[in-house]
């Protein structure tokens, strides 16, 4: 059985007998908490674009909006749902809860969370605001939504004290109400070796071997800033996580913090069976990191690859990892690239393709059979280009294991929409026609510590 479909190990402490959960994964439809359920693993329906509001064009708020992306639908490539939320607050990345019904998206401006339920995926409902996460919890910034078992794990990008990077993740159930906080580790640590710097960015969790693995960003004060005058600031440059920590699931606990240095981002585990190593991507020195056991059974973190040239600062910016966990892609945003690397040998990827996606390119994501590509545009409001290099779109390509071929493009300036970002995939329910989605099944009780 795949490590990553037992619920025994991070979230079944103390059960007499293991629950097998659904099949479930962790990239995209290769990215999600592998406590998900209701795979796709056919033809995905439609696309949700998480979507930046910009003044002046259209109604100039965020939004959730819903496009038509089955090939054998009539409407393919239609925008056929868009939800304006009040005002604009730094949209960035969203989640699904464990049984897939419900879709949380925070911002990371005003520190709004939005839920919204998928029961009809079609039209997307807005069930819920969750508005007192910085009040509750002395964290800014919900970034990272990732599903446990009744629950949904949320990681910070900064603290209402200074606005910096020290941070902290935050545990709702999937009614909305907070359960526990987890402060990210600074200096030195009881009963974890290394040294944390604070900062928090993305979460991925490793069932079989009760490892949750955490990776780093910068604060408030500099992902509001400009980009360019951010670069041109050495001392705003040193503001910014050069560590990834890992966790005990069940305590809840960090026990090691490893030197990643460079601003690591998300973090994808191999969903290959038998693989037990993750990787990731440093967005200011351009590497790839392994982080894997060794012969002696220890944990270590290494960088293994480049990408692209480390002096032009390609700044990749997110990763896709394939379902036989043999390949990745990486968006590298300034120079508008998608890559290919062949993992075959994780200890040494080779880049064996690429492609000028777009004039910046963010967000990229892969159905599981691999077959469509999936790429967004837009990074941060203050982030993006500027002028005709501000791109807005969402493209989709056909991958035949050697060319990316564009089958549509949604120009979202065009449609007055905004800047378009985060996306996650949902499909019909079950019986209707053109998709295939596994079913849900009983889920385990969480650990006390997750309680």
């Amino acid at each position: 059985m795949n490590r990553h479909l037992l619920i025994a190990g991070a979230v079944a402490a103390s059960l007499a007998v293991p629950l097998v959960v659904p099949t479930a994964a962790q990239a995209d439809e290769t990215c999600n908490s592998p406590y998900m359920a209701n795979l796709i693993k056919g033809q995905e329906d439609f696309v949700h674009v998480w979507t930046l509001g910009v003044k002046d064009l259209g109604d100039g708020n965020d939004k959730l909006v819903t496009i038509d992306v089955n090939p054998a639908s009539k409407r393919y490539g239609q925008v056929i749902d868009s939800i304006s939320l009040p005002g604009r607050g730094e949209v960035h990345h969203m989640g699904f809860t464990d049984d897939r019904r419900y879709l949380w998206g925070g911002r990371l401006d005003d520190n709004k969370i939005f839920v919204f339920d998928l029961v009809d995926p079609e039209k997307p409902k807005l069930i819920r605001t969750i508005d007192d996460f910085a009040t509750k919890t002395g964290f800014v910034g919900p970034h990272t939504f990732y599903a446990l078992p009744g629950r949904m794990l949320v990681q910070g990008l900064s603290n209402t004290k200074d606005h910096g990077g020290a941070t902290g993740l935050v545990l709702y159930n999937n009614q909305g109400e907070v359960v526990k906080t987890y402060p990210m580790p600074v200096g030195q640590v009881a009963g974890m070796s290394g040294t944390g710097d604070g900062y928090g960015y993305d979460i991925g969790i490793n069932p079989g071997k009760n490892v949750m693995l955490t990776s780093s960003f910068t604060g408030w004060n500099k992902y509001m800033m400009d980009l360019g005058k951010l670069v041109k600031d050495a001392e705003a440059m040193k503001y910014f996580g050069n560590t990834m920590v890992l966790w005990d699931v069940k305590a809840m606990t960090p026990k090691q913090a490893f030197s990643v240095p460079g601003a690591p981002l998300e973090i994808r585990w191999s969903l290959k069976e038998g693989d037990n190593w993750a990787v990731t991507a440093t967005a200011l020195t351009s590497k790839l990191w392994l982080v894997k056991q060794d012969a002696k059974g220890e944990w270590q973190a290494k960088d293994v690859g480049t990408i692209g040239d480390p002096s032009k600062i390609p700044l990749p910016v997110d990763i896709s990892i394939t379902a036989d966990g043999k390949g990745l892609w990486v968006n590298t945003f300034m120079d508008g690239t998608t890559r290919y690397f062949d993992m075959t040998n994780p200890e040494a990827p080779k880049e064996t393709y690429s492609k000028v996606t777009g004039k910046q390119v963010n967000m990229v994501s892969q159905s599981w059979d691999g077959k469509r590509v999936y790429i967004t545009s837009s990074l941060l409001a203050n982030w993006d280009k500027k002028g005709a290099d501000d791109e807005q779109v969402l493209r989709i390509f056909d991958w035949n294991g050697k060319e990316l071929v564009q089958k549509l493009e949604v120009d979202f300036y065009k449609l007055n929409l905004g800047r378009d970002h985060h996306m996650k995939f949902s499909a019909r329910p079950s019986g209707k026609p053109l998709a295939a989605m596994t079913e849900p099944a009983p889920m385990a009780a969480l650990p006390s510590a997750l309680r």
